[in-house]
């Protein structure tokens, strides 16, 4: 985590109210967490930090893309990322982040980092099945759609039971 160092969030030197924070993202920051699915990306990150005597909100917001293959064709593209994370900050007696929208820092905390928060946010934002655009308006030519094409069931055929 040492190479995450800028997302240390020293919050005993803050004064109460609203602070903003922002990030860009790319893939040096996905290969600390050793994830590599994306070929690049450019996300913007900003986080809105408000501070009240007892507690932290926290609202992340991301939005960018990142360069992956289509699952129909491996055909890279870019897909959109759009995405914002609420987060609660208590304090306790001990470290607890097993709700995940409430964080809970041990009472001598002065200090803690978001990348954590950020990468699972923008992970949670790719879908499932990620279809580059092209297919889905049907303008995408490749070798391996004509294949599928190819291959594809044109009528089916029914086996008739003979007596």
């Amino acid at each position: 985590m040492k190479d995450l160092k800028q997302f240390n969030i020293q919050f005993v030197g803050l004064k109460e109210g609203v602070h903003l924070f922002e990030y860009t993202i790319d893939n040096t920051f996905f290969e600390v967490f050793n994830y590599d699915e994306f070929e690049s990306s450019s996300i913007k990150v900003s986080l809105d930090f408000i501070k009240k005597s007892t507690l932290f909100e926290l609202t992340f917001t991301a939005v960018g893309y990142v360069e992956v293959p289509c699952d129909t064709t491996s055909e890279l593209y870019n897909q959109e990322i759009q995405s914002v994370l609420p987060l609660i900050v208590n304090f306790g007696p001990e470290f607890n982040d097993d709700n995940e929208e409430i964080l809970i820092l041990p009472h001598e905390a002065y200090e803690f980092n978001v990348a954590q928060f950020i990468y699972e946010m923008i992970v949670l934002a790719i879908p499932n099945k990620r279809v580059h655009p092209k297919v889905l308006d049907g303008t995408m030519e490749s070798e391996t759609l004509n294949k599928l094409r190819e291959l594809e069931i044109k009528e089916e055929k029914t086996v008739e039971e003979t007596d």
